[in-house]
């Protein structure tokens, strides 16, 4: 019964999740983009949820009033709408558009200098923006990269949900892993192969390394900083800013410089620290465009 409950369910999200994207597809994308940003900021801030972008602003710039942390929660509520509004109309944006919906790059020039040079690659991010568009914009120059993915748990929205980054990929297919230890070995065994591989490393890890995020430590994944100094390949930062309505910019930064002291425990916390470091100028640069939702830190600080 449980599970003749549980899969009336799944469909009932998937029709549901189904007729909204198609309403969404048949609207602008600038108009899509709005409609649903606006949307979340609305009903995003009543959410259970927000509590913890609230706590989490509290902790990392305590230097901001109510009025700051309020504004910062809403911004990000908008965003997060607007990547969903924008999601079936990835793969139709058009890169240097003079105005309205589109995406330009920043920094295509690192990417252009990794397609011609060849061999494993690895592009790192986190949750800021409209982080959807990323491979696709960096597919365009030459580099695609494959990503892992966490699958939600309704197995008929994950096909959606993978059909429209496919879609928005073109013919340049590249592989999606799985969190977990599984996912992990399949891409450590494609970057060993020459692959690209993108990951966003903003969230906390429970198993990972301490490193200091904001000025507080935190567990912290190291599967990249270990990858990149296994096969001394270069790594990428970059992330998405948003400019308006469906219209994103994507900025390529140069490969990083990776430490090579001899000392591997070392390399890698200092490698792990960099992206940590890299990933908090992003987002203090205009903090509405993270996901702040996420508990980052120790769990004792949200109790």
């Amino acid at each position: 019964m449980k599970k003749l409950m549980a899969a009336v369910l799944y469909w009932l999200e998937f029709l549901v999740v189904s007729a909204l994207l198609q309403v969404l597809a048949r609207l602008r994308p600038d108009t899509s983009s709005n409609f649903v940003g606006r949307l979340c900021r609305v009903v995003g801030p009543m959410l259970p949820v927000s509590r913890i972008a609230y706590r989490n602003l509290e902790m990392t710039m305590p230097e901001l009033d109510g009025h700051a942390r309020k504004q910062i929660v809403l911004g990000m509520w908008e965003n997060l709408g607007r990547n969903m509004g924008e999601l079936p109309h990835i793969a139709a944006l058009r890169e240097n558009t003079v105005t309205g919906p589109g995406f330009e790059v920043q920094g295509a020039e690192y990417l252009a200098q990794q397609a011609h040079h060849g061999g494993s690659v690895l592009f790192v991010s986190g949750h800021i923006g409209n982080w959807e568009m990323l491979p696709p914009a960096v597919a365009q120059h030459g580099t695609p990269f494959a990503s892992f993915y966490r699958a939600p748990s309704n197995p008929l929205i994950n096909g959606v949900i993978c059909s429209l980054r496919s879609k928005a990929m073109g013919r340049t297919p590249v592989p999606l892993f799985a969190k977990g230890a599984k996912g992990a070995r399949q891409a450590l065994a494609y970057v060993s192969r020459g692959g690209r591989l993108g990951m966003l490393v903003d969230q906390k890890m429970n198993d990972g390394i301490e490193a200091s995020f904001f000025g507080r430590p935190t567990m912290t994944a190291p599967a990249l900083a270990a990858m990149a100094l296994r096969y001394r390949c270069p790594v990428i930062p970059g992330y998405v800013e948003r400019l308006g309505p469906a219209r994103l910019r994507i900025v390529v930064e140069p490969p990083m410089v990776l430490p090579d002291t001899g000392d591997k425990q070392k390399d890698l916390q200092t490698l792990v620290q960099m992206v940590n470091d890299r990933l908090e100028t992003w987002i203090r640069k205009n903090p509405s465009s993270w996901l702040w939702l996420h508990r980052r830190w120790a769990k004792e600080l949200y109790r």
